[in-house]
């Protein structure tokens, strides 16, 4: 059991859970994550690690409310406990002194590239922020990027904050004011990502994506995490979160994570409306 000791809302639907996890919170890299379980019947969630603190043993979750599996998660409150929880997985982000690094994060994508922005400040890179959501409500995260970033620019898609339009669109303007770029690392909806990644191309910047295809075991045995990166198959549980942006097939990683949508969707109503389900389904 891994007791959750803090929670707070940062948007909406948006949840920050401080739990305490030691080991976890000694190993623990940017870029890696977690897999819970909220209860004995529950799905496997994967998150990333926001953040952590090895001397208090915690690690920080943000996650969204959007399916039945983190809605039951938004419900626990301090007090309460995961029951499991394993981590570190996945490969960490590679850190080194590149340059200048373009950081960009998009909507819940904001919480994974802090970590990172983090770690590659303190690695003597020079940071440029990118951060976006559809609407100011939906920002998340702004002081604490501002703190690990040099610069720090703000989008969302409907001008209530910030500059009106997309990450992209910023990051266009960024590469456009002539600023040297070694590389950029982009975390947010599959959308945004691929986007972005056809900004740097036309520039031949390296450009690093974070993928969180649908996932189970965590340990490469069920394949469902599978993406195709450069031609090749690989599992994004052991072989990712991190790949090649300009390698990725965007196209058919759209396709597998709307693969059991039909499914997601009426097991969230079913959790919303337990009553509807006592009635063959209807609400």
């Amino acid at each position: 059991m891994f007791p959750i000791l803090g929670a707070r809302l940062l948007a909406a639907s948006v949840k920050q859970f401080t739990v305490a996890a030691p080991e976890i919170a000694k190993k623990r890299k940017p870029g890696q994550f977690v897999v819970l379980r909220t209860h004995e019947e529950g799905e496997r969630i994967p998150l990333t690690i926001a953040d952590a603190d090895p001397a208090a043993g915690t690690i920080t979750l943000i996650f969204q409310e959007v399916g039945k599996s983190t809605m039951h998660l938004g419900k626990l409150k301090p007090g309460d406990s995961i029951l499991d929880l394993i981590g570190p997985l996945g490969r960490p982000t590679h850190m080194e002194k590149f340059g200048t690094v373009v950081c960009i994060g998009g909507g819940i994508g904001i919480a994974p590239v802090y970590p990172i922005a983090k770690g590659m400040r303190e690695a003597g890179n020079r940071v440029i922020s990118i951060i976006g959501a559809r609407t100011k409500d939906l920002l998340i995260l702004e002081e604490e990027m501002a703190a690990v970033s040099h610069i720090l620019k703000v989008s969302t898609d409907d001008g209530s904050y910030g500059y009106h339009g997309f990450v992209s669109d910023v990051l266009q303007d960024v590469i456009d004011e002539g600023n040297p770029i070694h590389l950029v690392v982009t975390i947010g909806p599959v959308a945004m990502m691929r986007v972005v990644c056809n900004v740097t191309r036309s520039r031949n910047l390296k450009t690093v994506v974070s993928l969180n295809p649908i996932m189970v075991d965590a340990t490469g045995m069920c394949g469902s995490c599978r993406v195709t990166v450069g031609g090749r198959t690989r599992f994004v549980c052991v072989d990712g979160p991190e790949f090649d942006g300009h390698e990725v097939n965007f196209a058919e990683l759209v396709k597998r994570q709307r693969a059991y949508l039909d499914q997601e969707q009426q097991a969230a109503k079913m959790f919303l409306h337990p009553e509807g389900a006592c009635l063959g389904g209807k609400s």
